[in-house]
């Protein structure tokens, strides 16, 4: 699989939404709890409309099957971010607010790509949502818990 990642764009965003339903419907089969849940997601049209605006989401798609939304190849993952100035006690953070994928190799992609982005840019942290697939893939980087539902990784030579 050879993925592509790039800035999310508003074009992309009916895509992105099919793909968080397709993904809810993996999980669950009612399609009334299915409608509940999107209304409350972090990855609700109103919240999408919001982070991609800002230029620091990402998406990753598999260059090696097609897809009718795009030439770029099939949506394998994407999340959505904002920079926070002088939170935590550093000047320039990146929070992560929600990361979706569909293969490993995406996850790992994507956080990579988080980790790198704010080092490049001289972000001091990085905030991703805790889940147990995402701490496998920062694993290496020494993530740390910073609240039970979320894990940070320090991106500066500096302590945290």
């Amino acid at each position: 699989m050879s993925l592509y990642v790039r800035v999310i764009q508003q074009a992309d965003l009916d895509e992105i939404l099919q793909f968080e339903g397709n993904k809810l419907k993996e999980t669950v089969s009612d399609e009334m709890e299915r409608n509940f849940l999107s209304w409350n997601s972090r990855w609700r049209k109103e919240s999408l409309e919001h982070y991609l605006s800002m230029g620091w989401s990402f998406l990753a798609r598999d260059e090696s099957q097609t897809s009718s939304h795009s030439e770029e190849g099939l949506l394998a993952g994407y999340f959505i971010a904002q920079p926070l100035l002088f939170f935590d006690g550093h000047t320039q953070s990146l929070w992560i607010e929600h990361m979706q994928f569909s293969t490993l190799q995406a996850r790992d992609e994507l956080c990579d790509l988080a980790y790198k982005l704010c080092r490049e840019k001289h972000l001091q942290k990085v905030f991703f949502p805790e889940s147990q697939t995402i701490a496998n893939a920062v694993r290496s980087l020494k993530a740390q818990n910073w609240d039970p539902q979320v894990l940070s990784i320090s991106t500066t030579r500096t302590s945290s």
